[in-house]
């Protein structure tokens, strides 16, 4: 597919895309695979983040990709930032080839590579891998959302895949914390819901396990960036969630904001109590 696609892309579209780049996604998780961890350089970038010869392979391949599945979409990835030309008015491929480079680094299987469309500042269609554990989530905005199962020499299970409701009051919500990042506006949300299940995830795993329902909300109310949120983002709005700031406002992708920073964020499986 390397048809001239028009601007900006709808949801048909989008449905038209998500096989080829479900593809993409998981040729890009080969590639990491196939770097030896305990050999591999680690180099830092300005911002003291790791980038490794992983992070940079699977970025070679969803460029390339792109290049000949979409060549009229624009994209950035995090390991191309210098090429932007912001703002995005229409749509464009926002990508972290390998988010959650520490756990990868640290031998742990939670790491993804993120792709998602975007369209008028909005993730339109996100999907998310997980190489080391078989694993993609993906959707389209009100299209809906699955979870693909990746089996050597089997054909891949896809099952369609929904948020769950809020935990009726009095029971205790489960909420996924990162692994390797922590805050204290975060701590003081979750203690601001007594009894609070927390479940420690690497990476955009996070979104992935609030879209399928096994977990409740993923708060990050510290700066991150804007590849590391898009797909994830799309997912659970596909799924029936919501994403929102710490006000409950949606978020936008795209638009020029400093360093491609996204302030906080929520994800809330049940859209019903995003509220605040």
């Amino acid at each position: 597919m390397n048809e001239a696609i028009p601007q900006p892309i709808d949801g048909e579209a989008a449905s038209a895309l998500i096989e080829p780049l479900t593809d993409l996604v998981i040729r890009a998780g080969h590639a990491i695979l196939a770097v030896n961890r305990a050999a591999m350089k680690v180099d830092g970038k300005t911002d003291g983040s790791p980038v490794t010869e992983a992070d940079l392979a699977a970025d070679r391949v969803i460029g390339e990709g792109l290049a000949r599945l979409a060549p009229n979409i624009p994209s950035l990835s995090e390991e191309r930032v210098q090429l932007a030309n912001l703002p995005y008015k229409d749509s464009f491929f926002l990508i972290d080839p390998l988010d959650g480079t520490k756990e990868f680094v640290a031998g742990r299987d939670e790491f993804t590579v993120n792709l998602a469309l975007v369209t008028g500042g909005v993730p339109l269609l996100g999907i998310v891998g997980a190489p080391a554990l078989g694993l993609i989530w993906r959707g389209i905005v009100g299209r809906g959302a699955e979870r693909v199962t990746l089996s050597e020499g089997v054909a891949p299970r896809v099952e369609p895949i929904r948020t769950r409701p809020c935990p009726p009051r009095g029971k205790p919500w489960t909420v996924a914390v990162s692994r390797s990042h922590g805050d204290e506006r975060t701590e003081a949300f979750i203690a601001e819901r007594p009894g609070a299940i927390r479940s420690k995830l690497g990476s955009a795993v996070k979104f992935g396990r609030v879209a399928e329902g096994l977990v409740d909300i993923y708060p990050r109310l510290s700066p991150t960036c804007e590849w590391d949120v898009a797909a994830g983002h799309a997912v659970v709005t596909a799924a029936g969630g919501r994403i929102t700031d710490a006000n409950g406002a949606a978020l936008h992708f795209g638009i020029g904001r400093e360093d491609f920073i996204v302030p906080e964020f929520i994800a809330w499986g049940d859209p019903k109590v995003a509220s605040f």
